[in-house]
């Protein structure tokens, strides 16, 4: 048993299951036994492996798009880039790198940001990032960024994000909650609390018992906050995740242990809990805080920024094996059978404001 799954199970005899949002974010965010303030997840010798990660052509085509959209929407300056949600760092390297090429003028004239809360993933980022020359500032949250205009990305950022379910039993959707059962093991139940049925999915109503829906209030609140920003300030956001574009019915929460699943409950805090983003429900806070927002899948997005004609050049001069190295990457990153379809893209731009791949409406 881990020594976070300890506590859990004490805190639960103590005061009752708790919902499944508490328990995630106790999972993955406990200053003491959270999965991200006490583990190294990313890369081969962690849990999982992030797009950025696998090959610089994913970092160099979003640094295009947001390049694009500085362009799109005027060319502000003083403009900042913002990364929420960093990792490792190696998208904001390889961002950096492109943008210093595309333009030194927006290089040497933006401010630079890393929206992080986890001390410990600071650091990592700053090892990475200690040799770019330009100036970057760390932020806890996106408060405290300057008041200006705002180009974001977040790359696997929302689903890291706890989540709320919800489950049907009888005629009423009562919440999901983690308890113990008689031999005191984690299990899952149906709780008291119920909720209103027009925050559920249309799908919700014709659900058959024990069907599962998901709500991420966190995930909205965030969105929104971005949003707000961009509103008052000006900016472009770009967000890349693995979800589905339409809001449906099911269980998407999973661990992710060494690159395997495993139980939710097995292994409190040495495990990497996530869900399927609702894309369609961020897309609509965007809109509604006036922006347009275009879905699309990784693959297609890629494959729109020329992550093709990015390979070529790659391996122009290179020899086999690392043209080989270049092509499984775009496999990788873009093929239907591997992220390019799990992963989707959600681009919020300003009204009528056109920014390739994305047409201006959708």
């Amino acid at each position: 048993m881990t020594r976070l799954k300890a506590r859990i199970v004490k805190l639960i005899e103590a005061v009752g299951p708790m919902p499944v949002n508490e328990y995630m974010a106790l999972c993955l965010f406990d200053p003491r036994d959270g999965y991200y303030t006490t583990r190294e997840p990313f890369g081969a010798a962690g849990d999982f492996i992030t797009a950025p990660e696998i090959s610089q052509m994913f970092g160099e085509l979003v640094a295009v798009w947001l390049y694009q959209a500085w362009a799109a929407i005027g060319r502000p300056m003083p403009v900042t880039v913002a990364e929420i949600g960093p990792g490792r760092g190696t998208l904001m390297k390889d961002m950096l790198r492109t943008l210093s090429r595309l333009d030194p003028a927006l290089a040497n004239g933006a401010v630079f940001a890393m929206i992080e809360s986890s001390p410990r993933l600071t650091d990592i980022q700053k090892q990475t990032l200690g040799a770019t020359p330009f100036v970057i500032g760390w932020h806890e949250t996106i408060e405290t960024l300057p008041l200006q205009p705002l180009l974001i990305v977040g790359n696997e950022l929302f689903d890291a994000l706890p989540i709320r379910q919800f489950v049907r039993a009888g005629a009423e959707w009562r919440e999901r909650m983690v308890g113990l059962d008689d031999a005191a093991n984690l299990c899952f139940f149906a709780g008291a609390g119920s909720v209103d049925p027009p925050l559920l999915p249309r799908a919700a109503a014709d659900a058959p018992q024990g069907a599962i829906v998901e709500i991420a209030p966190a995930r909205t609140a965030l969105m929104a906050a971005i949003a707000e920003r961009m509103a008052a300030h000006g900016g472009a956001g770009l967000f890349l995740d693995y979800g589905h574009l339409r809001p449906g019915v099911g269980d998407t929460l999973q661990a992710l242990r060494r690159h395997n699943h495993e139980g939710v409950l097995a292994n409190p805090g040495e495990a990497d809990l996530t869900s399927h983003v609702d894309f369609a429900a961020l897309a609509a806070i965007a809109r509604a805080h006036g922006f347009d927002a275009h879905l699309s899948t990784q693959g297609n997005f890629l494959l729109g920024m020329g992550i093709l004609e990015r390979a070529g050049q790659l391996g122009a001069d290179a020899g086999q094996a690392a043209r080989d190295k270049i092509s499984d990457a775009v496999e990788r990153l873009a093929g239907p059978q591997a992220m390019g379809e799990l992963f989707k893209v959600l681009a919020v731009v300003p009204r009528a404001v056109p920014v390739r791949p994305f047409a201006t409406a959708d």
